[in-house]
């Protein structure tokens, strides 16, 4: 005798506090007006209905994803209802949303909006500020240059302070002791800027010159350009 198959019956949703619709995956249609198939629906006393019928055909669909937004909507809506879905990989509902008021809605949207203005505001804010912050960090860098090393031209200790100082680059000048202006953290710079500036070291380090052998090379070029710096003269080239 031939068995006709048939499909388990997803599980009831999970209590929740507040109504519940359901996403249907089935072609099911409403107990009361008989309509369908429906894409959302209320289970009643056992029986599907549809939103209409169940008092909530008023309500919009606000999908899962923005939180602020579905929090807000939420609030100012009076009458409100969570969606779910039921996922056959996983055997659970799933949410997918929420069904508010219209109204309710566009206010959440406008609030959202005019906070995402003013985070966008404030961002642009900070980055001033940081701009701001960075321009007098290089200038005091470049100034702490020129009192160690008189000799070095007043464009060179910018552009060795800027390149120093960026901020998030993680060079000497972004350090505890570089951000202290300290005169190992100061020298450390000015000796890197004249190394890979007035040197051949990185055309040694390219030709394959170990990093150790090619700084012993173009040492004694490093520290003649610094005593010349020093003692006020324009140095080696």
């Amino acid at each position: 005798m031939a068995t006709t198959a048939t499909h388990p019956t997803p599980p009831t949703p999970p209590p929740r506090t507040g109504l519940l619709v359901i996403q249907s995956i089935k072609r099911r249609h409403c107990a009361e007006c008989r309509g369908g198939p429906l894409g959302l629906l209320v289970m009643e006393e056992g029986t599907p209905r549809c939103l209409d019928c169940a008092d909530l055909g008023h309500l919009v669909f606000l999908p899962r994803g923005d939180t602020a937004l579905t929090r807000r909507s939420r609030e100012g809506s009076a009458l409100s209802a969570v969606v779910v879905r039921f996922s056959r990989r996983r055997s659970r509902y799933e949410r997918q949303g929420v069904l508010v008021e219209e109204a309710a809605l566009a206010r959440a949207e406008e609030r959202c909006l005019a906070d995402a203005e003013a985070r966008r505001r404030r961002r642009a804010r900070d980055a001033r500020r940081r701009d701001a912050e960075d321009v007098r960090f290089t200038d005091a860098f470049a100034e702490e240059i020129l009192r160690l090393f008189p000799g070095c031209p007043a464009d060179r200790a910018q552009a060795i302070a800027a390149h120093a100082s960026v901020r998030g680059s993680g060079r000497v000048g972004r350090s505890a002791a570089g951000r202290a202006l300290s005169e190992a953290a100061v020298t450390s710079a000015v000796c890197a800027a004249v190394r890979h500036t007035e040197t051949p070291y990185d055309q040694l380090l390219m030709s394959g010159v170990p990093r150790h052998e090619a700084r012993r090379r173009i040492a004694p070029t490093v520290e003649g350009t610094l005593q010349g710096w020093r003692a006020g003269g324009v140095g080696q080239a």
